[in-house]
């Protein structure tokens, strides 16, 4: 933040190194508002005996007169806003050759496939389609963008995806991995055009049992381009709908109840679905928060889910019965010590447990006999804070939260980097190619810590800015009062999520006036000395907004 002064020019950081200053060139503020926003360089840093020294590499503006929340973001964690001119070189001079790639390729254009996918989505990885066998049993086929086609290993573009790793979805726009020419256009399943495809065919029973599967290169041409909303109406019945789109109401009830099938073997081997209540957060065309609408995850979410779980699991294990390796999606089981942590918090919430286990089954029956419960959601939360996080591994050892022997990631390779690097891998063991076993093994674990790293910079920045925006929306709300559930209690205070907009403030115990209140540490409640009014996790209560600090996405909460 730039403050200009007679003789001298201030900068100061606005994240958390605000108690630094840095001494610009008075000239360079010449004409500048106090207040604006700037990317300062720095070129001499403090010292005990003097401050830094800068100069202004980029001016943004004056957060009073535009929106600079998300543009603040993308350069406190210098996020990449354009490509190498050698990428846009070697992507431009790309061309696909039919004729030539139908000669090796399983031609599949006259299947009914299709593609289901979010309403503002542009980027189609995956198509499905499905048939019942003579037999009685389920045939699937998930095809999937055959992006390593396009991106040949050591391009400058496979160079830039790798640094990226993922495509970051900001609430006003996305910081794709691939550039547009590949990720919305040659590599994107549109419906109605010819499209190179990596495919998984499987074969479940009516049980649920994976019968067979087959994976090969393909081409194929979707025949419709479905929002999750509009694959649902099919499913329960829309007269509109089904007569814009007769064809696709059978293979759609199939595969619901293919999903169902396939949800319960699940289930019962332990998988543990969170389901979490998540909000969309609505942007104008100027990056202003306008809302914040629950986003719902019905059965067509599921659908895709399931079948997409399952081709994963099957990648996964067709590399690791071919003796070749693979880059693993791998969840480990929980820290012992944590989940004694959780038994204690959920011990305050009147739960008690005879038996600890470090099973999947576990914690499943935990989250199913808070369902209902006001603390449902909260519990959930807990539950899954307890786990450790996912990550990328050549050295496989399961996935926990899906209670799956092998997993890897192959379903979404225009977003993500693993997910091509999973196909350049089973395309190797498809044509059975040599391959130096020990380097490819060093790399895939030096590629898996880079890439869980960037994993977790995608989800840091996104959550970062939806948190901003949504303090800069609750602005215009100081003065409401609103329900909510406390979700973290502390020695200072207690923390709520409004449930209306799943935002989080703090009630400072400084405010709380009709008692002295001490923290009770291993409950997780404050207690009230005189009136013995207790304030404990999980609790609903009714809250005003009384303030808001914006830069540091933090609501400020009195109790009504």
């Amino acid at each position: 933040r730039l403050v200009p002064k007679k003789k001298v020019c201030y900068a100061f950081p606005v994240d958390e190194n605000a108690h630094q200053v840095i001494i610009l060139d008075k000239k360079e503020c010449e004409g500048i508002k106090e207040g604006t926003l700037a990317v300062v360089e720095i070129k001499k840093f403090p010292t005990h005996l003097q401050e830094a020294h800068g100069r202004i590499a980029k001016v943004l503006g004056h957060p009073q007169e535009k929106n600079l929340v998300v543009e603040i973001i993308v350069h406190k964690y210098n996020l990449p806003t354009d490509y190498p001119p050698e990428v846009i070189k070697e992507v431009e001079r790309i061309e696909v050759k039919l004729e030539e790639e139908l000669k090796r390729r399983k031609d599949l254009r006259d299947q009914l496939c299709f593609t289901i996918d979010p309403e503002r989505a542009r980027d189609y990885d995956d198509a499905v389609a499905i048939e019942k066998t003579p037999d009685g049993n389920y045939r699937l086929w998930v095809h999937i963008a055959d992006v390593s086609f396009f991106v040949k290993e050591g391009s400058a573009t496979d160079k830039e995806a790798f640094k990226r790793g993922f495509t970051f979805y900001l609430p006003d726009r996305a910081i794709h991995m691939l550039p547009e020419r590949l990720s919305a256009d040659l590599c994107s399943l549109k419906p109605n055009e010819d499209r190179l495809a990596f495919t998984c065919e499987m074969v479940f029973s009516p049980q649920g049992r994976l019968l067979g599967y087959d994976i090969y290169e393909s081409v194929i041409r979707s025949k419709a381009r479905l929002t999750y909303e509009e694959a649902l109406r099919l499913i329960t019945g829309d007269p509109v709908l089904e007569r814009k789109y007769p064809e696709l109401v059978e293979p759609l009830r199939l595969m619901e109840d293919l999903y169902r099938i396939l949800a319960k073997v699940r289930w019962e081997r332990g998988s543990i679905d969170f389901d979490l209540p998540e909000a969309e957060l609505i942007v104008d065309e100027y990056g202003e928060p306008t809302a914040v609408v629950p986003y719902e995850r019905h059965t067509a979410h599921r659908i895709i889910e399931h079948f997409m779980i399952s081709a994963n699991e099957v990648v996964a294990m067709h590399l690791e019965n071919s003796g070749y390796p693979c880059l693993y999606r791998v969840h480990e089981k929980p820290d012992p010590q944590k989940v004694e942590n959780l038994l204690e918090i959920l011990s305050g919430l009147g739960y008690k447990v005879k038996r600890p286990s470090l099973e999947p089954k576990f914690f499943q029956k935990i989250i199913e006999d808070f369902e209902g419960r006001p603390e449902e959601n909260l519990v959930k939360f807990l539950t899954l804070r307890s786990m450790k996080r996912a990550h990328y591994s050549p050295h496989n050892a399961g996935h926990f939260g899906l209670a799956s022997e092998r997993y890897a990631h192959f379903t979404s390779p225009i977003r993500r980097y693993p997910d091509l690097m999973v196909h350049r891998l089973l395309k190797k063991a498809l044509k059975g190619e040599p391959i130096d076993y020990k380097k490819t093994l060093a790399y895939l674990q030096t590629a898996g810590e880079h890439l869980s790293a960037q994993e977790r910079l995608a989800e840091e920045v996104e959550r970062e800015a939806i948190d901003r925006l949504k303090a800069r929306l609750m602005k215009a709300h100081i003065g409401e009062e609103y329900e909510g559930i406390i979700t973290g209690v502390t020695s200072f205070g207690f923390f709520v999520e409004l449930q209306q907009y799943l935002v989080e403030g703090l009630v400072s115990i400084t405010t709380l006036e009709d008692d002295q209140y001490v923290y009770d540490e291993p409950s997780h409640r404050l207690v009230g000395i005189s009136t013995g009014k207790v304030l404990r996790l999980g609790d609903k209560v009714r809250v005003k907004i009384v303030g808001v600090d914006e830069e540091r996405a933090r609501l400020e909460l009195v109790l009504v």
